[in-house]
């Protein structure tokens, strides 16, 4: 049974290289505390405030809305930035059915480039994490897992999708049905044939969007998987396949800048 540390309090206590997983810290106050080299994964900072912080030689990946620093709000500063950076990053932000497709398009193309950086590898290589991440063919599995969970089970109404090699993100509860095999080591060409089946019928989706069809829900899939079993609107559903798309490619180049160096 988990313990219930509801209104505890802990001072002056030596918490060196603890580990806090599924805990909810909502509500809680640190004050006085030493973060120093800690590392925070999945963590919903929602409303934090901070005050009297020292915050020097920090490294933050996630997505940013309305942070105030010193008084101003970064989130637009940042998105701004991000968008002169990556130009094909405001397409993944469409309105209209034309949009999707044109992002559909881009994600295709970016993501040939991505793979055929990949394949000058030593295919060991793409299985290997860097900095407890994913491996360039985890990555992959996971954007075949998003595709089956927002594409062919919320807008298509597939109650089961998923293939043995769909992955989920790691902090998801295990679901009954749904797999999640970390130890598989599939090949390159094994994922991106599963990828490819996955990525045409995105592509049927989007050609076949109308105004209408943009704008309507999905039907529920009364069935245990994710997303839950209720109704969605379909432009949110692509949507979020756009993001992962193209965040998760972003984060694949990044990790094989270090497998490239990691290999030479």
């Amino acid at each position: 049974m988990d313990a219930d540390l509801t209104g505890s309090r802990f001072q002056r206590v030596d918490l060196t290289d603890a580990r806090f997983e599924r805990v909810d810290l909502s509500g809680a106050e640190i004050r006085m505390a030493n973060l120093n080299g800690t590392t925070f994964r999945a963590v919903d900072l929602d409303n934090v405030v901070m005050r009297g912080v020292e915050l020097v030689d920090v490294d933050i990946y996630g997505e940013i809305g309305k942070v105030t620093i010193n008084g101003v709000d970064i989130g637009p500063l940042v998105n701004d930035e991000l968008d002169r950076r990556y130009p094909g990053r405001a397409l993944m932000r469409p309105t209209d059915p034309a949009g999707f497709r044109a992002a559909w398009d881009l994600v295709g193309r970016l993501w040939d480039g991505t793979v055929e950086r990949a394949r000058r590898l030593d295919p060991a290589l793409l299985h290997e994490s860097v900095g407890g991440e994913w491996s360039f063919v985890e990555t992959l599995r996971h954007l075949v897992f998003a595709t089956d969970a927002w594409v062919r089970r919320a807008v298509l109404g597939d109650p089961s999708p998923w293939h043995p090699l769909d992955l989920p993100w790691d902090e998801m509860p295990d679901t009954p049905g749904v797999p999640r095999d970390r130890a598989a080591r599939p090949s390159l060409e094994d994922v991106l044939a599963l990828r490819h089946d996955r990525m045409a019928t995105v592509r049927s989706v989007v050609d076949d969007l109308t105004e209408e069809s943009l704008d309507g829900l999905t039907e529920p899939v009364e069935a245990p998987g994710w997303p839950e079993p209720r109704s969605y609107p379909v432009r949110e559903c692509l949507l979020v396949v756009l993001n992962e798309e193209w965040e998760h490619r972003l984060y694949a180049e990044r990790d094989l800048h270090a497998v490239e160096a990691r290999g030479s």
